[in-house]
């Protein structure tokens, strides 16, 4: 035999040679049974062991016990299903300008402007740079118009400060 192909008997004695590949892919014929051509049994022993229970024929209870057994579990199942899924609350579409602005009662105030602003030289009025002077970890400021540049006051030696040259010059 070559290496890689296996002789394999079939059913009527007819020898065939196979491949690896087709053994990997399709198996080994003939290894749990010799009648490859059998059908499986469609039975089990469970089922055979447990079936299940069969109807007497005739009617054991009256159709209008029945009946109001009926209505009554599907009173309950209403129930049920009312408690677990209670209706949703009405949705508001409203936004935050119709909530706020638009009530009755509500007059808008425009503010007058006391002198004219020139965006382009003036230095923007914030909260940082209105409490500069509170801010923990911001430079030491000499030049009021510029509080948030750098300052290495901090760092320069005692013996080589000037303090009649201005740094923000």
């Amino acid at each position: 035999m070559a290496d890689g192909v296996v002789a394999e008997s079939q059913p009527n004695d007819a020898p065939q040679e196979q491949t690896r590949e087709h053994i990997l892919r399709h198996g080994h014929k003939g290894i749990i049974t010799m009648n490859t051509g059998a059908k499986m049994e469609s039975i089990t022993t469970l089922k055979s062991a447990f079936a299940p229970p069969r109807s007497a024929g005739v009617r054991l209870q009256g159709i209008r016990s029945e009946l109001l057994e009926r209505r009554i579990a599907q009173i309950i199942r209403d129930k049920i299903h009312a408690e677990r899924n209670p209706p949703l609350p009405q949705t508001e579409f409203a936004t935050t300008t119709q909530r706020d602005f638009r009530v009755e009662g509500f007059v808008p105030q425009t503010t007058k402007i006391n002198r004219f602003h020139d965006y382009t030289t003036e230095q923007a009025i914030s909260y940082w740079s209105e409490n500069y002077q509170r801010i923990q970890g911001v430079s030491a400021v000499e030049c009021p118009n510029t509080p948030f540049r750098k300052s290495a006051q901090f760092s320069t030696p005692i013996g080589e400060q000037r303090e009649d040259i201005d740094p923000f010059i």
